[in-house]
């Protein structure tokens, strides 16, 4: 995996794909490495003949002065800097796709460096957090600064039930198959997720500054979201003028797991609209 040493941290990524073909960005959310989308996003858009690169936000890539009790209160311009940075020295402009956290640094670099940005997709698109959201961050802080650790097993039936629908968990061989992973990879809040946490909350509502966004926007809900609810994306479609909304039924804050190929299609659909030609 290279790094790229950008604004005090180094940057790793990994890129896939001919290298003259049109560049698509992925961009996790909250405490989430870029390998997350290798086995379902990358395959699908490499086959549909992009560049795809993944990478590690801040707090995933080491931050200077970061141990594991300690990183820095991480921001989303400086996401966004980091991402700029990146497509930078990709040879942009990207395409840009984003889930949840993500979704946030793609909707900030679209109106910051328009330049950057030949489209974007916002999976849980969302131009402010709901109440819920504010207290389940504040909890999730509170048990990294208390030095919580929950029990695998609790950890994973939680993540599964606030991430993934009932659809999902009614399958029981899905549901199965869900909880023996999450309980596999549970792990404590590490300190880089913990820089994490909040960002999206510390930039505030953004409704009226994202109305002067103007690149090709899909602002993708997620139909049983409970961590983003589907009517926070529908609000970043109502908000910016070249946005388009598409919600995605039976899946939840996880879609782009749960359901792969039908999130894939649709945005591959829509990055094909936007493609140079």
């Amino acid at each position: 995996m290279p790094t790229l040493p950008i604004n005090g941290i180094a940057l790793s990524y990994d890129e896939y794909g001919a290298p003259g073909a049109p560049l698509v960005v992925l961009v996790m959310g909250t405490g989430a490495p870029g390998s997350v989308w290798r086995s379902h996003q990358v395959p699908d858009f490499v086959g549909a003949g992009y560049r795809v690169v993944t990478y590690d936000n801040r707090g995933i890539s080491p931050v200077p002065g970061q141990t594991d009790r300690h990183c820095p209160q991480i921001e989303v311009p400086e996401l966004v800097d980091d991402l700029a940075g990146l497509i930078e020295h990709l040879g942009g402009p990207a395409h840009v796709v984003g889930t949840s956290l993500g979704a946030r640094i793609v909707q900030e670099l679209a109106l910051a460096r328009p330049d950057l940005v030949r489209c974007a997709v916002a999976m849980g698109a969302h131009t402010r957090m709901d109440d819920a959201a504010h207290v389940l961050t504040r909890g999730e802080q509170e048990l990294f600064d208390r030095s919580v650790t929950l029990p695998p097993a609790y950890r994973a039936a939680v993540d599964a039930l606030q991430n993934l629908s009932p659809a999902t968990l009614r399958d029981r061989a899905k549901a199965r198959d869900w909880l023996d992973i999450l309980e596999y990879t549970a792990a404590p809040i590490s300190s880089g997720e913990r820089g994490q946490l909040g960002a999206t909350e510390r930039l505030g509502d953004r409704t009226h500054a994202y109305r002067e966004i103007d690149r090709p926007l899909l602002a993708i809900g997620f139909a049983d979201d409970l961590m983003i609810p589907s009517y926070l994306a529908r609000e970043v479609s109502d908000a910016v003028p070249t946005a388009r909304y598409a919600e995605v039924a039976d899946v939840g804050h996880y879609g782009y797991l749960e359901q792969p190929e039908l999130v894939n299609r649709l945005v591959l659909d829509f990055l094909a609209e936007e493609r140079p030609r």
